[in-house]
């Protein structure tokens, strides 16, 4: 409220300015961001008030937003109906979740002062789904931590006991010309499209890759079968999502440096109709020929 007098003005004049608009809140998808955990402690966000409105008819300052970034493939719901907001895919997608309070109005409207409109509030639920160009799937322990280290810069942890990685890992894959994305994805067992060993939660990771690569461990360790193992992985994915059974791909079979493995491949061959790409990720032995056929792989799935 603000009246303007001077020697000539007998009653004065309104000249009460508005006031400034509060800040939004705004989610946004940051590309060389990876995982949810900053928001493990830090889950409240709150705008800043708008700046007053003063005399001579001066509007008060309005706030720029408050923006959280979060990962590409970041889906938000709305935690009190549970409805789907939005799915951020691309880089610098944002959405706005809470818009900032309206400035109340000043005098100078005829005199008559209106007051502000509070600012939203709302709770949402973040979840990601990451998005990687090529997914590593297999039972645990059959080298696929080994294999994105071997490719990667990244180091998933690398031991020889079951479960070891225990949740997704990312890795770039450079060559002279290209880079492509690869994502360590924890080992599936048999039920796992139905919850088993927490394998729904690892499935979903697979829906927005490309390609898959799946690795299969040669030598048999615990008694395992490698046919039965193909047969079962490509059973869950199947259940879980149809079209992951659609997806292109490339079937690795690992740990060929040990003894059993060349016996398990001759076995294996019979039965396989796709083409095989024997390696020892421990090694390294035939590593840089997979990459290449990674490569090119994706190139032609993203020309198709």
């Amino acid at each position: 409220m603000s009246v303007y007098r001077d020697k000539y003005t007998r009653f004065g004049i309104p000249d009460g300015g508005d006031g400034g608009k509060g800040a939004d809140i705004i989610v946004r998808a940051q590309k060389n961001l990876h995982t949810l955990l900053d928001f493990q402690f830090h889950r409240e966000f709150r705008g800043s008030h708008g700046g007053h409105g003063s005399s001579k008819q001066q509007k008060g300052k309005d706030i720029l937003p408050v923006i959280i970034r979060v990962p590409c493939g970041t889906i938000i719901h709305d935690a009190a109906t549970g409805c789907l907001l939005r799915d951020l895919k691309e880089d610098g997608e944002e959405l706005l979740v809470a818009r900032g309070g309206k400035g109340g109005l000043g005098s100078r409207h005829k005199g008559v002062l209106a007051a502000l409109e509070p600012g939203e509030e709302k709770n949402i639920l973040l979840d990601l789904k990451i998005i990687a160009d090529i997914g590593l799937v297999g039972f645990p322990n059959a080298g696929k931590s080994t294999l994105i280290t071997a490719l990667t810069s990244a180091h998933s942890k690398v031991a020889a006991y079951p479960f070891t990685t225990k949740f997704p890992v990312l890795g770039v894959v450079q060559s002279e010309d290209d880079s492509f994305v690869i994502a360590d994805i924890p080992g599936l067992i048999e039920g796992s499209s139905e919850g088993k060993g927490l394998g729904d939660k690892f499935l979903r990771h697979v829906e927005r890759t490309k390609v898959l690569v799946h690795i299969i461990d040669m030598s048999g360790t615990d008694g395992r079968d490698p046919i039965e193992d193909y047969k079962i992985i490509n059973q869950e994915l199947r259940q879980y999502n149809l079209e992951l059974s659609h997806k292109k791909q490339i079937v690795v079979v690992n740990k060929m440096d040990l003894e059993q493995s060349s016996k398990n491949l001759e076995s294996f061959r019979k039965v396989m109709r796709k083409k095989i790409y024997p390696i020892s990720a421990l090694k390294g032995d035939g590593v840089s020929e997979l990459a290449v056929v990674l490569l090119k792989t994706l190139r032609k799935s993203n020309e198709d």
